[in-house]
């Protein structure tokens, strides 16, 4: 599709963005592309995912199955009823990412810093926490207008095969996993923390995860951090939403909310 014919499809996608609140109360700019869209573009990206990279044992692929759906569960109504799918890949860089449509991947690098299921909980909910607060959306209607207005526009055409050959992958040319602003990095967090405790998981966990991130020594912060503000200040926040959270978490497992996971 060349650039000339995606012009008026750019001007009315432009037209139909909105301003919205996000679940923190922060203001976003959204709406470039419909969430039907934003779905079809995370299951391509995620197929590719699966069919370029090794897949870890069933054990592992149940385990983060397992944690997710219990987050799930406890995830808004129309989050609720997505079909989230998950997929561990055999990656030493602790990583993980979740896409529209409920597609959640965590790489075997991750086990190295979420020790518990807790910890991993921690993790996971933080991804779904973009998800929910659309900050997919968010970004790449910031992007259209810029130079990746065709190379995005073409994909949600279906001029997938194309794009692959010219310039990398979906996941590459869509920005779905460039780095997150700090404002969506710390709204991640308060939406994740809140997640895991709503689902059973303890929120105290979210620290000692970041606690092992930093104990893992020498190495930079996974992507998923990279432009959350520096860590002290990320332990001081997480700490006291955690004492903030416990209440939440302890009226979960009252009510028999008791994930038993790992």
């Amino acid at each position: 599709m060349r650039a000339s014919r995606l012009a008026p499809l750019l001007v009315l996608l432009l037209a139909a963005c909105a301003t919205t609140t996000s679940p923190t109360g922060r203001t976003q700019y959204v709406g470039a592309v419909s969430q039907a869209q934003l779905d079809a573009l995370g299951a391509k990206a995620f197929a590719e995912q699966k069919a370029g990279q090794r897949l870890a044992p069933p054990a592992q692929q149940r385990y983060v199955a397992c944690v997710t759906d219990a987050l799930a569960r406890e995830l808004p109504p129309q989050w609720r009823q997505v079909p989230w799918e998950t997929a561990v890949f055999v990656n030493d860089e602790p990583n993980a990412f979740a896409l529209p449509g409920g597609k959640v991947g965590v790489n075997t690098g991750i086990f190295r810093v979420a020790r518990t299921q807790d910890e991993l909980a921690a993790v996971l909910a933080h991804e779904i926490g973009h998800v929910i607060a659309r900050h997919h959306d968010e970004r790449i209607t910031r992007q259209l207008g810029a130079a990746g207005a065709v190379q995005l526009l073409g994909a949600l055409a279906g001029d997938y095969g194309q794009l692959a050959t010219q310039g990398g992958s979906l996941l590459a040319q869509t920005g779905f996993l460039l780095p997150n602003s700090r404002a969506q990095e710390a709204e991640a967090d308060v939406v994740g923390q809140r997640l895991m405790a709503e689902a059973g998981f303890d929120p105290r966990a979210a620290v000692a995860l970041w606690r092992n991130i930093e104990a893992l020594g020498g190495a930079r912060p996974p992507r998923w951090l990279s432009t959350h503000p520096d860590p002290s200040s990320r332990l001081r926040e997480l700490q006291a939403r955690a004492d903030g959270l416990l209440p939440v978490w302890e009226q979960a497992r009252r009510r028999g909310l008791v994930p038993r996971c790992g």
